[in-house]
């Protein structure tokens, strides 16, 4: 068993925290996991890039391979697709729904969408949205955990067990929040 993870976003989305609670249940289910982060301007809304490997054996390098990646989970839609490269052909791309628009000359919406429509699985999850509902807006990026879940070769119960290890210091209502927003993610990563 192997699987292959690009993660994208902008700065202070959340992307290297989603890489983290993936990885820790990972290694929490006994497989290899190896790790690479690119920060770029994080801090001044520029991409950041994460390559999560997990396997049952262990692995060589921290880098997915072009062309090679299983899942693409991204914090915003365009930065989903300026790593398709690496997407196998018969991978998942997940992403929020939500542009950031940090550039000048980001493209039209519309375009973006269609263009991950594109892709043969596909799951664009109204994050945001769905954060909001479970009481917490700041708990998208474990409403994107909850999305990648169906894709990952990972037990729903061991990711639900990692963000309420991650989040129990925070106190009860943030944790119960990141655990509604979890499922109302896993939900919409389902959905056909």
């Amino acid at each position: 068993m192997k699987c292959d993870v690009i993660l994208a976003g902008v700065g202070g989305q959340g992307v290297l925290a989603v890489a983290s609670i993936i990885a820790q249940a990972a290694a929490g289910e006994g497989l290899y996991v190896r790790q690479s982060e690119v920060h770029g301007m994080a801090q001044r809304g520029g991409a950041v890039l994460a390559h999560l490997r997990i396997s049952g054996r262990p692995i060589a390098g921290d880098l997915v391979p072009k062309g090679c990646a299983d899942l693409i989970i991204s914090m915003e839609p365009l930065e989903s697709l300026r790593y398709t490269a690496w997407l196998a052909p018969s991978g998942a791309l997940v992403t929020a729904a939500e542009p950031l628009v940090n550039i000048p000359n980001y493209p039209e919406p519309e375009g973006i969408i269609a263009a991950i429509k594109s892709f043969p699985l596909w799951r664009i999850v109204e994050a945001a949205k769905l954060a909001k509902e479970a009481g917490l807006p700041r708990a998208v990026n474990t409403v994107m955990v909850g999305a990648a879940s169906p894709f990952l070769p990972l037990d729903a119960q061991t990711l639900h067990d990692t963000i309420a290890a991650v989040f129990a210091a925070k106190g009860t209502a943030v944790l119960e929040a990141n655990a509604q927003a979890f499922q109302l993610g896993r939900q919409a990563g389902t959905l056909t």
